[in-house]
């Protein structure tokens, strides 16, 4: 398999993670766990709609990545909000999260990916 179709289905799958945590786990509350970390968070008894707007956010991140607009931006902000919330849950909510503690191992290696996936896979064609 080539380098570009590795980084194509590398690309949709990294906005497929996103769209299922947006819609699927916020803004539907498929997963209300989601909605109980923000509240935890943010201290807000109230957090059905930050959660929402959370959730839209991760679906405008989703269309971002399959636009294949400033990769290296998306990326970098990418990997700067998975990074920042997951030292948050892990602080603040470990309790609420999937696989506990563990959650903060798994998003490391998300943002792996998403690094390898941009800055060795996403040669541009000249």
């Amino acid at each position: 398999m080539t380098k570009r179709k590795i980084h194509k289905i590398l690309t949709y799958s990294i906005a497929t993670i996103w769209i299922i945590n947006g819609l699927f786990c916020k803004i539907l509350s498929l997963v209300p766990r989601h909605e109980q970390i923000v509240s935890r968070i943010l201290e807000n008894y109230n957090s059905r709609p930050l959660t929402i707007i959370i959730g839209i956010s991760e679906i405008i991140m989703a269309i971002w990545i399959i636009l294949e607009y400033k990769t290296k931006l998306n990326t970098i902000i990418q990997i700067i909000v998975i990074g920042t919330m997951n030292i948050l849950e892990f602080i603040l909510a470990p309790d609420l999260l999937l696989w506990g503690k563990f959650n903060s191992l798994f998003a490391f290696m998300l943002i792996l990916i998403i690094y390898y996936n941009e800055y060795n896979l996403n040669k541009k064609i000249t």
